[in-house]
This record gives structure tokens, C-alpha cells and sequence, in this order.
């Protein structure tokens, strides 16, 4: 059994609560879990320290087991010393999509195009 440490959204439309759970890779996201050990409040401030509740004592066991953390959760229990992030490095992200280099090429050719008939008159 694949066990995941993740969010399952609560609260009302356009109020999000978040609780951290520990569950089955297979159940639903807002569905069955094993342990709830945390909680997140995406609508209090950053700095605010009720924002992220985590039970350390929890989740440094279901890690000790196996568990493996979202994305998400990673972060979370990065800041909070847990578990540490691997950083990540994606040079393409920045790049441009094959269309949008071909559009660029396109626009260059029209631009050098009415250039070189004034150079050649």
C-alpha cells in the first residue's frame, strides 16, 4: 500500500481550508484517509503562524514508514525543517514554443524583407 502525505480541501466556495492528511495513494482526494496531521489556511497571512499547522511527531513517523509527501506538502515541511526540498532547474521553462518561434521568424523575414528593397532602389 502507497501511502501519501497530502491535502484534502475543505470550507466553502471560494473560502478554502486545507487538511493534511496521511492516505492511501488510491483514495480520493477529499475521500478516505488513515491520520489527519495538519492543517493549511490558504486565506491568513503569510506570516501568520496558524497558516500551516503541522503535528511534527506525526509526521516524522509516517515518514519513517514510507510515506511520501505531495509537492505541496513538501514545502510545507521544508520550512518547518521536516524533510528537505531537492531544488529544482528547468533552463526551458523560459524558452518559446515551436509556433512562437516560427511567428518570430515569419515577422523577422517581413521586416528584413521591405528593408532590403529600399537598399536596392
Amino acid at each position: 500500500m502507497s501511502l501519501k502525505i497530502r491535502l484534502t480541501r475543505g470550507g466553502a466556495k471560494k473560502r478554502p481550508y486545507y487538511r493534511i492528511v496521511v492516505a492511501d495513494a488510491r483514495a480520493p482526494r477529499d475521500g478516505r484517509f488513515i491520520e489527519k496531521v495538519g492543517a493549511y489556511d490558504p486565506m491568513k497571512a503569510k506570516d501568520d503562524p496558524a497558516r500551516v499547522v503541522l503535528d511534527n511527531e506525526k509526521i516524522t513517523s509516517w515518514l519513517q514508514k514510507g510515506a511520501q509527501p505531495t509537492d505541496r506538502v513538501l514545502r510545507f515541511l521544508d520550512a518547518a525543517g521536516l524533510a528537505k526540498r531537492p531544488t529544482r532547474n528547468n533552463p526551458q521553462k523560459a524558452e518559446p514554443g515551436e509556433k512562437a518561434k516560427e511567428r518570430a521568424a515569419k515577422r523577422a523575414e517581413k521586416a528584413a524583407a521591405p528593408a532590403s528593397e529600399d537598399a536596392a532602389a
